[in-house]
């Protein structure tokens, strides 16, 4: 067994002990306390953990190694990093309900299925490509916790619109919603997010543009990849010009900011997927 496997187990299992701890106010009807700092530290522990686990995969001497579950793990990974640091600011903790189970089974999936002969095996002798390469995973990271706040907010939206039902023993939905922090807390956070985002994701263009000018000469290669990223960077764009411009929010910025993930998410993570798993071959 690979040393990948064995982190990315170990990472796993720290998280899942950590989703015990916080989900189990919930399932007793219990108030979540706040993050004391024991478990900031038990966090900060287990991303530590992860992030040794994704390197080791990842990152090699003369290469770079990856296929669809690093993909999600790194990027899960940079992105409880973002919440960690917005945590120590706002108070967030609900998100933690639903983050540390994702990035539970996100690591449970890169032990499972881990980097093998169908990977995409990328030369990193360049120290621009290195660049590219960061600035790329930090972008889809924060858009990728952009898309899971989103869904959060989406769904609190919809309960809160709801008509008032006064239980005196709330579902479990209700009580992991009622958990999160308020909508216009969010939505500045989001918007946070996706004001970040698409800068880095902008500086990814970029730096992809002189990747691809210094290696073939071509301005930009019109592969998949290519065509997905310039298609959610019109869709962010058009939102953030939406909400300067004509102050959109709510579900409409909601729905502008799942499509731009969507498509970001198909310009790598899905196609590897599908080859990798589906059609188990290599691109």
């Amino acid at each position: 067994m690979s040393a990948d496997i064995v982190l990315h187990s170990l990472a796993a299992l720290a998280y899942l002990l950590l989703s015990l701890s916080i989900w189990r106010p919930i399932v007793q009807q219990k108030t979540i306390t706040e993050t004391g700092s024991i478990r900031r530290i038990c966090v900060f522990s287990a991303l530590v953990l992860h992030g040794i686990a994704v390197n080791w995969a990842i990152v090699h001497a003369d290469h770079i190694r990856l296929n669809w579950s690093l993909g999600l793990s790194i990027t899960i990974w940079l992105g409880m990093i973002v919440f960690w640091i917005e945590s120590r600011i706002n108070k967030i903790d609900g998100l933690l309900l639903l983050l540390l189970p994702i990035a539970t089974l996100i690591c449970l999936l890169a032990a499972l299925f881990p980097s093998g002969s169908n990977s995409l095996i990328i030369p990193s002798q360049t120290y621009l490509f290195k660049i590219h390469f960061l600035i790329s995973l930090f972008a889809y990271s924060l858009i990728a916790i952009a898309a899971i706040q989103a869904f959060i907010m989406t769904a609190l939206d919809q309960y809160l619109h709801k008509p008032v039902n006064f239980q005196e023993n709330p579902s479990l939905s209700a009580r992991i919603l009622e958990a999160q922090p308020p909508l216009l807390q969010q939505e500045r956070i989001l918007f946070k997010l996706i004001w970040i985002g698409f800068g880095t994701l902008s500086l990814s263009i970029v730096t992809g543009i002189m990747v691809s000018l210094n290696k073939t000469g071509q301005f930009l290669p019109m592969d998949h990849k290519t065509i997905f990223t310039l298609l959610s960077w019109l869709v962010f764009s058009i939102l953030l010009a939406g909400r300067s411009i004509w102050g959109w929010r709510g579900r409409l910025a909601l729905r502008w900011t799942l499509t731009g993930f969507a498509l970001l998410m198909l310009a790598y993570t899905g196609t590897r997927f599908i080859f990798d798993v589906i059609l188990n071959k290599g691109i």
